[in-house]
């Protein structure tokens, strides 16, 4: 069974369910800004994250699906993932290098 959810190829379901994961993470990053979970409000910025991470994760697989069966939809989703991609490195750099200092020494 578990041999064709990672038949990405042909099989786009596993696509969905990194999709659906990740807004799924999305609303709980939602839901724990309420103040009834104020005790878990250091989660959120996990949350965060990892919704980023699962949608990025899905439409890098759904493109890999959509590169042999559906071209043009590939031409357009491939945009949307340099864009995706080009947004979470800024914001890794903002957030968590911008600070570090960088040196380059081969040797």
């Amino acid at each position: 069974m578990l041999d064709k959810l990672f038949d990405i190829k042909n099989d786009r379901r596993l696509s969905v369910y990194l999709y659906r994961t990740g807004f799924g993470l999305w609303l709980l990053y939602i839901l724990l800004g309420a103040s009834f979970l104020h005790e878990f409000v250091a989660y959120r910025i996990h949350c965060a994250v990892m919704c980023g991470f699962f949608m990025i994760f899905g439409l890098s697989a759904s493109m890999y699906y959509d590169y042999y069966h559906h071209h043009q939809e590939f031409e357009q989703k491939k945009k949307w993932l340099i864009i995706s991609y080009l947004i979470l490195f800024g914001l890794l750099y903002f957030f968590v290098f911008k600070d570090k200092a960088f040196s380059l020494n081969l040797f």
